[in-house]
């Protein structure tokens, strides 16, 4: 009965997580396109700070240029302080783009945990989880009823086995009783 009870507890919660399924499929397909988004933001990231690491790299490689073909130190000390600041000033947009894109891998692996967690429920896994639960519920009950079989064999065995024992003791009683009856009566005829 409580076989019975839990089947219907666990077809009750697939029924809950089909309705809830239902609920909230559109906030899946919502987060789903956040998470394209926030995908196509970070590779637009990557590639601008790959683009800004090609542009220092081609500028610390005109500095280096310049400095070896320059006669004039000056110019070349100038030409070196501009580079050096645009490439500070462009390191400090890569660390603001990384920041940024730190922020939208949280941000992602956040989504990806709620999906996750909302994909605990998948109705599939839980029918073939139920299906599995019955047939070893049915292998139980058929062992069971054995069981039962043979308890209940054994039983009667032993309930036959005890009243032969009475039989026998009874037996066993009345030939003593007739052996000492006859022992009294050659006592009195000697």
């Amino acid at each position: 009965m409580s076989d019975t009870l839990s089947l219907n507890k666990l077809e009750k919660i697939i029924e809950l997580e089909t309705q809830l399924r239902g609920e909230y499929q559109q906030q899946l397909d919502e987060k789903d396109n956040a998470m394209a988004e926030l995908n196509r933001d970070k590779a637009a990231l990557e590639a601008k700070v790959a683009e800004l690491e090609k542009t220092i790299a081609t500028q610390l490689s005109t500095i280096t240029e310049l400095s070896g073909k320059s006669s004039d130190t000056q110019a070349l000390e100038q030409r070196n302080r501009e580079l050096h600041n645009r490439s500070e000033n462009m390191k400090e947009e890569v660390a603001v783009a990384k920041s940024r894109l730190k922020a939208l891998q949280k941000d992602l692996a956040a989504e990806r945990a709620e999906l996750a967690e909302l994909k605990k429920y998948d109705p599939q896994r839980l029918r073939k989880n139920l299906d599995s639960n019955k047939k070893k519920l049915a292998e139980k009950t058929t062992a069971a009823d054995k069981l039962q079989k043979s308890l209940s064999q054994t039983k009667a065995e032993k309930a036959e086995l005890e009243l032969k024992v009475k039989e026998l003791e009874a037996k066993l009683e009345s030939a003593e009783a007739d052996q000492t009856t006859s022992e009294g009566d050659n006592q009195e005829a000697a």
